[in-house]
């Protein structure tokens, strides 16, 4: 099984929005036996929240489960237990660097967008209001993620994890 933990600032908008999708997807293709998947904060503001109303009405306009979800930060123990933890942005990297002791000695801190080719943040709609613009970098970031992952760790396609 591959564990994911998608992280960002507060755990309501961007990090759930990606928990969301990447379930939707696997769940679409029949893989979702493959995954753990789970997401978290860096921060403390908002833990035990729900996923924001903007994230679960741009998720329900594109016809996507939201995820139960209660906001949590992440823990030293998650980096130890989860293979991937990718973050939204740069201040997440850094800042989940540093809740895993000071470094990514096990190589598992990421980017999400990184993936999809960019060095880009995930547009940060707690700010801007465009959960439009966040949900094209989300399903951007997540759908060249399972690429990444099926390349990785299958042959190369979907009928790799059939």
């Amino acid at each position: 099984m591959i564990k994911i933990l998608f992280i960002c600032h507060g755990n309501i908008c961007r990090s759930t929005m990606c928990e969301s999708y990447f379930t939707h997807i696997v769940k679409r293709d029949r893989i979702a036996h493959l995954f753990e998947i789970d997401s978290a904060a860096t921060s403390r503001e908002e833990i035990g929240n729900g996923p924001h109303y903007g994230t679960r009405s741009k998720l329900k306009q594109m016809g996507i489960e939201v995820v139960p979800h209660r906001a949590r930060q992440m823990t030293r123990e998650d980096y130890l237990y989860y293979d991937y933890l990718i973050g939204m942005d740069t201040a997440n990297i850094r800042n989940m660097t540093r809740i895993a002791g000071g470094s990514d000695s096990q190589g598992k801190i990421y980017k999400l967008l990184t993936f999809a080719g960019k060095g880009d943040d995930v547009a940060d709609p707690w700010y801007s209001g465009d959960f439009d613009a966040t949900y094209r970098d989300v399903s951007a970031g997540c759908d060249a993620f399972l690429e990444y992952l099926r390349e990785k760790h299958g042959t190369g396609g979907k009928a790799a994890y059939r």
